[in-house]
């Protein structure tokens, strides 16, 4: 089972990122996001390598968590980037969603104080998802060159 977890992670990681070696950064192109701990696993490991992340295309739920974790100057967005926020949740045994509010308030404090800012002045972190996007995404992170 834990296998099986790791080869859908390694599989997320392939869809969710394009590297270009030569230009040393890390393209997100599209990412409806996922379990929480592989997008960590993930983010700290680009964190480390230097490189810088391009989001170029929507990044969902659990793939905003490379804000928390990448500096912010290493960090920039294209006209296609979309960040989508919500709530931390988790699913029981029956499939059933369920609130962790406790996640959603450590979730939303790691977040940087613009993006923080940006959450707050639309209602918080709540079920519905929160779409940063265009001029107000471009306000927070520099477009990419």
């Amino acid at each position: 089972m834990q296998r099986a977890a790791f080869l859908n992670a390694l599989m997320l990681a392939s869809a969710l990122l394009a590297t270009a070696p030569a230009s040393a950064e890390i393209r997100i192109i599209q990412s409806p996001g996922g379990q929480v701990g592989p997008f960590l696993d993930l983010f700290e490991k680009v964190r480390e390598s230097g490189e810088r992340v391009v989001i170029d295309g929507p990044c969902l739920s659990a793939c905003t968590l490379v804000l928390s974790i990448v500096p912010d100057e290493r960090i920039c967005v294209t006209r296609r980037a979309v960040l989508g926020f919500h709530a931390a949740r988790s699913v029981d045994r029956r499939g059933r969603f369920y609130a962790e509010p406790e996640a959603s308030v450590a979730v939303l404090a790691a977040y940087p104080g613009p993006v923080r800012d940006w959450i707050s002045r639309r209602g918080g972190l709540s079920s519905r998802l929160l779409l940063l996007k265009g001029r107000d995404l471009a306000a927070i992170y520099p477009r990419c060159r």
